[in-house]
């Protein structure tokens, strides 16, 4: 069966809309709940996060989620249960994002096993070098056809979105900034710049757009540029306050997508 990941950007190719959370947050077994929902209200995609006790690349809004969801007891072992359980209700893409540290101690090779039968399309893995990928991982997770997504921020250069851009076959993620995560009210002018700039490259995979995105405006913004956009810290948020996660959800991706 070919990746869903890839059947994905070939069906669409623009206005994707993918959505991240954290797994185990706000209770231990909200995560199936949670993406039934978001399928059910046109979402395109998710993104799973794997609680990490150090998660440095994250604003307060998802460290505060993965601080929840260890304390709740999220574990790989009990995502792994929750991702077969989903899978039988949800038919779109899924990729589990997190650090590198609880994928080694899990153990890759078993990690990429496990995860891959139970459903999972990709992985995103920020703090793994490119190279580390090429030349210890590339085999592997082709071998599970898993999707290795790589992240890609303004600092970048063009030289490194180009190499990054030959070894991915899934889609790039390009974050907005060089800040943490966090929903912002708008971008800037040299933010727009910088989209502008990663569509001229005529880059062979899609990119969809990530950090600070959390409102209709600012998903269509990205859909200007990419084939679409990541939403995360604003969607956290809302399960936070949530008293009927259901309906919350259905909402909140009501006046997303507009």
């Amino acid at each position: 069966m070919k990746n869903r990941i890839e059947a994905l950007f070939e069906g669409k190719k623009k206005d994707i809309l993918s959505v991240f959370f954290t797994a185990g947050f706000p209770k231990i077994d909200d995560t199936v709940g949670i993406a039934e929902q978001l399928q059910a209200s046109g979402v395109d995609m998710i993104e799973i996060g794997i609680p990490f006790s150090d998660p440095v690349a994250d604003g307060p809004v998802i460290q505060e989620s993965n601080t929840t969801a260890l304390a709740n007891g999220m574990t790989l072992k009990r995502l792994l249960t929750h991702v077969r359980q989903l899978r039988s209700q949800v038919d779109m893409p899924i990729l589990l994002m997190g650090y590198l540290n609880p994928v080694i101690q899990y153990g890759v090779d078993k990690f990429c096993a496990d995860f891959a039968a139970a459903g999972i399309d990709g992985v995103i893995l920020p703090d793994m070098p490119l190279q580390v990928y090429q030349e210890e991982y590339q085999t592997l997770f082709a071998a599970h056809g898993l999707k290795n997504v790589f992240l890609i921020s303004p600092t970048t250069s063009d030289e490194r979105i180009r190499r990054i851009d030959e070894a991915s076959t899934g889609f790039i993620y390009a974050v907005s900034s060089s800040s943490t995560t966090g929903a912002k009210k708008d971008f800037s002018p040299e933010q727009e710049k910088y989209f502008a700039k990663l569509k001229d490259l005529k880059l062979r995979n899609p990119f969809l757009i990530g950090f600070g995105v959390s409102s209709r405006d600012t998903f269509s913004k990205a859909c200007q540029f990419g084939s679409g956009a990541i939403v995360g810290s604003a969607f956290i948020s809302m399960l936070k306050s949530s008293k009927d996660i259901p309906t919350d959800v259905r909402q909140f991706i009501a006046t997303l997508k507009g």
